[in-house]
């Protein structure tokens, strides 16, 4: 009757225990849960349920029943008393005197028997279950095969909530992951990026400390740049040579380097962050971009760790998106270098074609002076004083002359600066220059090319710096993002036309019919001077450009160039 009570009490405990997957997430409530059912079921004195730490492959005690607090902490080596034996064979063991057992490790000094199964997941042993008794032969075949089916239960169990958990942190990870690329890539200073690379990978794998090194100009060597601690982040200065360090197999092979043991590993400067902040293990994750190593990400840990393959795949794609952040973040700034030297260039254009039209209005009335002057056939005596005051005024008329011819000279355009080029293959480079700074002013940029090629001779620079000044333009007046629509019309016969529309606010109407000129401008820190060189650039392509409509559902441009 005993038996028959027991083997349904084991029926009813086998079911509750299957159904912990739904009624609990935590792995370690539901081993809680097993070893309350085990107890009701084979009635020990005490019982325990222990599993094997991955990384430091020994058991660790879980949850207990019956035993004093200070074996709370127990932890044994593969094949240490009687669990570790359970643990390290595979097999189920029954003890029914543990004093004529020396593998036994006692626990209570009033224990007299024990039994103990493995648990296992897909043949791989994960932990032990095991029970004590206070009375001598406890424990039978019948409560071996008994205790075996529960474990086998509770193992499926658990290997199931660990499957759980393991792709809700995938999940979480995941959209970690995707929030973090999208706040990194959308950061342009560049040390704010890799700031930020350190504070997400600490963040990301939960770990003490994560550093960022940059490898320097030579390629010779590292220098750490960032580094995010607990309490933010950790000052430090240090850099040393890749030879001299675990980290030249990252840099050299682009594969990861894991150190479980840093003290005995590091020798460089990074010895004294590693002792002071007591860091153990390391996953070291080149940067790379393009095929080319820019640095490392190193995740730290302050205990001995084994990265799993998870870890070590979800820190080398941040690892991918800050490659792709650090370089946005160098491009940004180029662009932002080219905008500048842009308009500084622009400028001097300006400059230069003022002086040459000022040269060119002086010229005329200075020729008039000087046929002038030598018309009047002045002549004094010997020794007279003005004599001497007109062979001045002649050579300073003379030096004048030259001089405006001189600068006549120098802003006249130079035929052999100019060539044959396909308007579709200029206005496709022209947008390749602004990608990216269109990118970052969330402007959406629309090409319709001619269906034909349609060969203009121009000075490719000058022709591109006018494009460059309507697409920016059009850039300035939206900053808070837009769309931009170039097309590229016209007869391979006649001319090439360039059209330009953006949806912003447009020019106001009372400045329209005076956008071209010089020095006029409506909006803050513009030169007013854009339009006016691209007119006279154009105008001197024998070409042309206009305002075709403006309101406020934005604004179109449209230049045109002739065809040969």
């Amino acid at each position: 009757m005993k038996a028959d009570k027991t083997e349904r009490t084991a029926i009813d405990s086998l079911y509750r225990i299957s159904s912990l997957v739904s009624d609990t997430e935590e792995p370690k409530e539901a081993l809680a849960l097993i070893l309350q059912e085990i107890i009701n079921v084979l009635q020990p004195s005490s019982a325990s349920i222990s599993l094997i730490n991955p990384d430091t492959h020994r058991l660790e005690l879980e949850v207990s029943h019956g035993l004093a607090e200070d074996w709370n902490d127990l932890d044994l080596a593969l094949g240490q008393g009687i669990t570790g034996w359970c643990a390290l064979h595979a097999r189920s063991i029954i003890v029914p005197d543990v004093s004529q057992e020396p593998r036994y490790i006692s626990v209570r000094s009033s224990v007299r028997s024990e039994m103990a199964v493995p648990m296992e997941d897909h043949g791989v042993v994960i932990g032990v279950v095991n029970i004590d008794s206070e009375r001598l032969n406890a424990f039978d075949e019948q409560s071996l095969k008994i205790l075996t089916l529960l474990t086998n239960e509770a193992s499926r169990v658990v290997s199931r909530l660990w499957l759980i958990q393991q792709l809700r942190v995938k999940a979480h990870q995941l959209e970690s992951l995707i929030n973090m690329g999208q706040r990194l890539v959308g950061e342009l200073e560049q040390d704010e990026v890799l700031r930020g690379l350190a504070r997400e990978g600490r963040q990301l794998m939960n770990c003490h400390s994560c550093a960022l090194f940059l490898l320097t100009p030579d390629q010779k060597q590292l220098k750490l740049h960032s580094m995010a601690g607990p309490q933010g982040e950790i000052d430090a200065q240090v850099s040393f040579p890749i030879e001299e360090s675990s980290f030249g197999a990252a840099i050299h092979r682009y594969k990861q380097v894991e150190v479980a043991d840093l003290p005995f590993t590091v020798e460089n400067d990074f010895i004294h962050i590693v002792q002071s902040e007591g860091l153990v293990s390391m996953l070291a994750t080149p940067i790379v971009f393009n095929n080319k190593a820019i640095g490392l990400l190193n995740a730290y840990t302050t205990h001995q760790h084994r990265f799993n393959n998870d870890e070590k795949k979800v820190f080398a794609t941040l690892a991918q998106l800050g490659a792709i952040a650090i370089q946005n973040a160098r491009l940004y700034s180029r662009i932002f270098s080219s905008e500048d030297s842009l308009r500084q260039n622009e400028k001097l254009t300006t400059l230069g074609m003022l002086s040459a039209e000022i040269a060119h209005e002086i010229r005329n009335p200075l020729t008039v002076i000087k046929l002038l002057f030598e018309s009047l056939d002045l002549q004094f005596t010997t020794g007279d004083d003005r004599q001497t005051d007109i062979g001045v005024i002649g050579d300073k008329l003379n030096q004048l002359e030259e001089i405006v011819s001189r600068v006549l000279d120098f802003g006249r355009n130079r035929q052999g600066a100019h060539a044959h080029f396909d308007l579709n293959d200029l206005i496709k480079d022209t947008l390749r220059l602004v990608r990216l700074k269109l990118h970052q002013s969330k402007i959406e940029i629309t090409y319709h090319p001619a269906p034909q090629p349609l060969l203009v001779e121009v000075n490719k620079g000058q022709i591109q710096q006018v494009m460059l000044n309507l697409i920016l333009n059009a850039t300035q007046v939206m900053p808070a993002g837009g769309r931009i629509e170039i097309t590229c019309v016209g007869d391979p016969a006649e001319e090439a036309a360039f059209i330009i529309c953006d949806n912003g606010p447009g020019i106001p109407e009372r400045i329209q019919p005076d956008i071209f000129e010089s020095f006029l401008t409506h909006r803050l820190g513009g030169t007013g001077l854009g339009l006016s060189i691209s007119k006279r650039i154009l105008r001197d392509h024998h070409g042309d450009i206009e305002l075709v409509k403006s309101s406020s559902a934005g604004s179109t441009f449209r230049f045109w160039l002739p065809t040969h």
